[in-house]
């Protein structure tokens, strides 16, 4: 992944990670792994966990520890009510950049083909 792809993920792996925890609750490797099931193969497990210790101090987590059958009990993440108002805040900010930022490439190109 390009220093340019990683500074732009930077500021929408928040949102990424609460949209996964809203489908179901999960721990840490599992987030993980779902992020790399949808193509964000280059996720270090460690942002991931730095990401949740976050979410947690900002309250839009709920955390139930789960026993494990290897080592210490497991951190279960499930989104709650003011994670889930947060998430949606991030899909009207992601719309929103993401309309502009089409229109913009449609006018530059649009203009770059005038120019030829």
């Amino acid at each position: 992944m390009g220093k340019q792809m990683t500074e732009m993920l930077k500021g929408t792996l928040e949102g990424i990670v609460l949209a996964i925890l809203a489908v179901q609750p999960a721990y840490g490797y599992e987030i993980t792994a779902r992020l790399r099931e949808q193509g964000f193969s280059d996720i270090v497990e460690g942002t991931v966990y730095a990401l949740l210790v976050r979410i947690e101090q900002r309250g839009f987590v709920d955390v139930v520890k789960v026993p494990s059958e290897k080592g210490p009990p497991r951190k279960v993440y499930s989104l709650n009510a003011l994670g889930g108002e947060y998430l949606e805040e991030f899909w009207r900010s992601w719309n929103f950049l993401a309309e502009r930022i089409q229109q913009l490439h449609h006018h530059i190109e649009h203009a770059q083909k005038e120019g030829e």
